[in-house]
């Protein structure tokens, strides 16, 4: 089993009994010695005791719980004013990057309350091995690839619970509550973000902590196969202690291997990526029908698709304060986007809208406060422009429903 070390012997009393609270494993696996330093990610305490054994000059080696993308993110502020948006709706990674901000907004809520901002103690490892020029290893996994395969891991009916839960966490005025603090003294971020869903979600807990463990201790032994003999200090999350203590220790899968297999996104269910052409295909048989029968009981039904479907993506422009013209364009793309599901309306309404409403660098660059607010995300117009992807599209999905009952109604 692994064994408890203590952290180098600071100056005070009072300082080496709070570097003593921080939890610690030390294990030797392929001739490397390990010490796994379990922190708070809003405690500056860890802060202090990651600084002093950093500092002691007893390891070679520096790994963190970070992935290259959050480790820009702490380290030098992630570039909003970059963001290419024409780029991400056409990439379809609008929804990926609302989640990216509704993180960073939960976080800076928890900045503002508690004075410290998450995840300090991981950028003053990544700061201290810089100043010592040691090497430093990123070994979490990416974090579109967790959210991923996190989303991928619940039935489709508790995804809509999911997503509205990150919502709500982001734009809530009340203060972090005691369960999502007790949460991230166990120290994880994306675990507390979810703390309802991940305890009652075995599968989502796994996507959030397990996998993460096993591919953590996987990369470790992968960046670690040729340094046989160095120490090397392990800052992580404490929730992630045990699970990755207990897979550097045991696991005998090939690392390379595992790291692939855990980066990996699951195929979507074929048979939800079939449903929208099934849905078009019966709309379109609906209109032959009807133009068998008449002319025009068939442009009746041409009309009731129009109105419904176009009706309801131009509201779900309105209700994020697209651009008029933005909102004509959802009524007119939405009846043909959804005869054609490999183009959705909010491609359509969130290029219009960043053509009308182009976002200023200095809109870009308030990106960061203005997404812990409900009234930032519709006032800023580069969030503006994913709502309005994201409203229209979900109005054209509800009207694709509510139209083709109300086709085959009329047929009946």
């Amino acid at each position: 089993m692994p064994e408890s070390i203590t952290v180098p012997a600071p100056e005070t009393a009072a300082q080496n009994h709070e570097t003593n609270e921080q939890p610690t494993r030390e294990i030797t696996r392929d001739g490397v010695h390990y010490v796994l330093l379990g922190t708070a990610h809003v405690s500056r305490t860890s802060v202090d005791a990651v600084t002093r054994m950093a500092d002691s000059g007893e390891f070679d080696v520096i790994a963190v719980e970070l992935c290259p993308a959050r480790h820009q993110a702490l380290t030098k502020q992630q570039q909003w004013k970059d963001m290419d948006l024409y780029r991400i709706i056409r990439e379809r990674k609008a929804g990926l990057v609302m989640a990216n901000l509704a993180l960073g907004a939960y976080q800076r809520r928890i900045a503002e309350q508690f004075g410290i901002e998450p995840g300090a103690e991981l950028k003053a490892a990544a700061d201290a091995a810089v100043a010592h020029d040691l090497p430093l290893q990123l070994v979490d996994r990416d974090l579109a690839t967790t959210l991923k395969r996190s989303y991928r891991a619940v039935p489709w009916y508790k995804r809509i619970m999911l997503s509205t839960g990150l919502v709500m966490s982001t734009v809530s005025s009340d203060e972090i509550d005691e369960e999502q603090i007790e949460k991230l003294k166990e120290g994880d971020i994306l675990e507390s973000t979810f703390t309802e869903f991940a305890e009652q979600s075995p599968e989502l807990y796994e996507a959030l902590i397990g996998e993460r463990d096993r591919f953590m201790a996987a990369r470790l032994r992968q960046e670690n196969r040729d340094n046989a003999g160095k120490r090397v200090l392990v800052v992580i999350g404490a929730g992630h202690l045990e699970g990755l203590a207990k897979y550097l220790e045991t696991d005998q899968q090939d690392p390379a291997a595992e790291v692939e297999s855990l980066s990996q996104l699951p195929p979507p269910n074929r048979w939800l990526k079939f449903v929208p052409w099934l849905i078009a295909a019966l709309v379109l048989t609906g209109f032959l029908i009807g133009f068998s029968r008449s002319p025009e009981l068939g442009w009746q039904l041409v009309t009731i698709w129009v109105v419904i479907n176009g009706g309801m993506a131009a509201l779900g422009a309105l209700l994020a304060r697209g651009h008029p013209l933005t909102v004509l364009s959802a009524m007119i793309a939405a009846p043909l986007t959804s005869l054609n599901p490999a183009v959705a309306a909010g491609m359509v309404t969130g290029i219009v809208e960043s053509w009308l409403r182009k976002p200023r660098v200095s809109d870009l660059e308030n990106l960061r406060n203005d997404v812990t607010t409900l009234k930032g995300w519709f006032k800023n117009p580069a969030t503006r422009i994913l709502l309005v992807f994201f409203f229209s599209n979900v109005g054209s999905a509800i009207g694709t429903w509510v139209a083709g009952f109300q086709i085959f109604d009329a047929l009946s």
